[in-house]
């Protein structure tokens, strides 16, 4: 007769993989904010290596406007990328959501994909900017062939919440990262994770949870 499995294997099996401690979650924000950055900072590379071995005026041109356009969005992903996962300022420290919106046109917005902004301008503090923020590059990954995402407040003030409603074509709802949002931990913190988990811990560090669901033919981010 086959033994049965003893209880602390059958806990050891269903037991939530560890969550990553300070010094993992920073390691893990760093590799996720350099895999923003590696590929316009590669196509300027590409770019100054066809200028050296330009040999009329069409291919330094073509060399010249690749640069400028990655050095853009290599500039446009930093800023972002410094108030989503930086420091954004001291403890207690506001951020304008002026500020915020224009960051996300220069990073998210394309020929592709719209942002429709709806938040008056207001300080905020900065945990509630990042968390926005963060629900943001979530619903941008849902439209992976692009389309409309919908900034909305939820409520009014420093208590209220957000809303990112993402409509595209073949609009889809990531489970694995639903279910870091809902903080149903099926699998370990990793750099593709980390950020809809950070994301989880902005959320409750305002006092509000944050959730990834089907709205219709489009996906929300939600944070009430």
């Amino acid at each position: 007769m086959t033994a049965s499995p003893s209880t602390a294997a059958v806990a050891a099996d269903t037991a939530a993989p560890p969550t990553p401690d300070a010094l993992d979650l920073a390691a893990l924000l760093c590799s996720r904010v350099c895999h923003d950055l590696i590929s316009p900072v590669g196509a300027i590379v590409n770019g100054l290596e066809v200028l050296d071995d330009a040999k009329n005026a069409d291919d330094r041109d073509f060399a010249l406007d690749l640069i400028r356009k990655s050095a853009r969005s290599a500039s446009a992903r930093l800023q972002f990328c410094r108030l989503a996962f930086g420091a954004a300022g001291s403890a207690g420290a506001q951020i304008d959501t002026g500020d915020a919106e224009n960051m996300t046109r220069g990073f998210l917005e394309d020929d592709r994909t719209k942002v429709i902004w709806n938040l008056p301008r207001a300080l905020q503090p900065k945990n509630r900017v990042k968390l926005l923020l963060n629900m943001l590059v979530i619903a941008q990954q849902t439209i992976p062939r692009g389309g409309m995402l919908t900034v909305d407040a939820l409520g009014a003030g420093d208590t209220g919440g957000f809303r990112v409603r993402a409509a595209g074509l073949n609009a889809r709802l990531p489970q694995n990262i639903a279910d870091q949002l809902a903080g149903v931990q099926k699998a370990t913190v990793d750099a593709h994770a980390v950020q809809p988990y950070y994301t989880r811990l902005l959320a409750q560090a305002c006092g509000l949870n944050a959730q990834l669901a089907l709205d219709g033919d489009a996906v929300a981010v939600t944070a009430t």
